[in-house]
């Protein structure tokens, strides 16, 4: 089972490899491998499966109150989008349909409320609007 954190359900979708560190990268191409191999999510608050290959150098980072705002708008937006209630301990799995459903929500800004402020908003943006070419988690 993948633990994840809210927010991290909008960043899955139009990640592409980049991240703040060559370890953090590794990690969490092996998080998108086990999601693109279908293994269930369960929701999380604090640092999660992403986070934990630099969870010691961002533990400030991952308890910070505009982090966990953003867990709680993401919740409640994928929540929306996806028909169901989404909070800790909330089982999922993100197979294509959910994938889609949430992406077009994405490009459409729909599910963006979370994403602002965030230093990577703008590379999300791109994606996006590229058509999530190049997303290593799978249509």
């Amino acid at each position: 089972m993948i633990h994840l954190r809210p927010h991290h359900l909008l960043c899955l979708l139009t990640y592409v490899g980049k991240g703040y560190s060559p370890a953090f990268v590794a990690g969490y191409d092996r998080i998108v491998a086990r999601l693109n191999a279908g293994e269930e999510i369960e929701i999380v608050e604090g640092p999660d499966d992403i986070c934990a290959p630099i969870a010691c150098d961002m533990s400030e980072h991952c308890h910070g109150s505009s982090v966990i705002s953003r867990d709680a708008l993401a919740a409640r937006e994928v929540g929306r989008v996806l028909e169901q209630g989404i909070s800790q301990g909330t089982k999922l799995v993100l197979g294509p349909e959910r994938r889609a459903t949430l992406r077009a929500a994405f490009a459409q800004g729909d599910v963006r409320t979370a994403c602002r402020g965030c230093e990577w908003s703008d590379l999300c943006t791109q994606v996006a609007r590229s058509g999530f070419s190049n997303v290593r988690l799978l249509s």
